[in-house]
């Protein structure tokens, strides 16, 4: 990566997050990840979320109610493994 031994010192694992901060990494990725969000807060300021992430972005027409409802299972379930991995 670009600049990789710019910050990177050889720390362990548990020091790369100061690390990163420290040189602004971890900046850039909240900014872009921001930048992503501004459909979703653009919808959700009009007042027509529908809690399955529509955010209307359809170029191929797959949006349905059965696609809807598996989709926030989906959701569900990631969530519920994330949990399950935090507290193994």
């Amino acid at each position: 990566f670009p600049f990789f031994d710019k910050w990177y010192k050889g720390e362990k694992m548990w020091g790369l997050h100061e690390a990163a901060i420290k040189s602004g990494a971890l900046w850039q990725v909240l900014f872009f990840i921001g930048l992503l969000e501004i459909p979703f807060l653009l919808t959700l300021a009009n007042g027509s979320v529908d809690g399955t992430g529509n955010v209307g972005f359809d170029p191929l027409g797959l949006k349905s109610d059965r696609r809807a409802v598996t989709e926030i299972k989906n959701g569900r379930l990631g969530m519920i493994a994330i949990g399950g991995m935090t507290h193994h």
